[in-house]
């Protein structure tokens, strides 16, 4: 009886587990299945490495830096969109219909007031980037968010808008191909090194 007791113990402790202030995934322990030992597992963080950037000329390294603080400043914005979206999904689940088109109504005018300040201040460049950068953290174009949440009409909208000014929401996160380096500066700024 006490061997069962134990046993269940041990199942319990390898399922709790905790994120610790680094952002580490940290389980307290696991049971060695050859010696049943317990053993204490640390989760870490994916490690990349890049080669020391080589620029042709000072423009090259000016465009460098200012596309550095074009991410700095438009990737927060779009984690917190992310967070968002997250957020209002949870919500719908247990809403009707007509109180998720409240709900989303009342969203979009909270989410007017207390964005439309910072999103002013972004030039074309970022808003394009903030765009694409949405695409990379949610996996869905900026448009297909729009058109779930608010509907086909306003999406449309929003797209026609968009073109007014080059801008197209249907825009796609290419991490392999023409968005590689601006993937790696994404990396290095989530973890710190630039």
């Amino acid at each position: 009886m006490l061997l069962i007791m134990a046993e269940c113990l041990a199942l319990r402790a390898q399922h709790i587990h905790y994120v610790n202030d680094q952002g580490i995934e940290v389980f307290p322990a696991q049971i060695d299945p050859v010696t049943g030992d317990t053993v204490p597992v640390v989760v870490l963080k994916n490690l990349y490495c890049f080669n020391r950037k080589r620029f042709k000329g000072e423009k090259y390294e000016r465009d460098y830096w200012r596309m550095v603080n074009d991410v700095k400043k438009t990737l927060p914005i779009a984690k917190e969109a992310r967070r968002l979206l997250v957020i209002a999904y949870d919500t719908c689940q247990v809403l009707s219909n007509r109180e998720q088109s409240r709900y989303f109504k009342q969203l979009e005018k909270d989410l007017w007031v207390k964005y439309k300040p910072q999103l002013k201040k972004l030039n074309y460049r970022q808003g394009k980037l903030l765009v694409r950068l949405i695409d990379r953290e949610c996996n869905k174009q900026s448009y297909q968010i729009i058109r779930e949440f608010l509907g086909r009409t306003r999406a449309v909208f929003w797209q026609g808008f968009g073109r007014l000014f080059g801008v197209s929401l249907k825009s796609e996160w290419d991490p392999d191909g023409k968005d590689k380096e601006l993937e790696d500066i994404c990396i290095q700024v989530e973890q710190g090194l630039i």
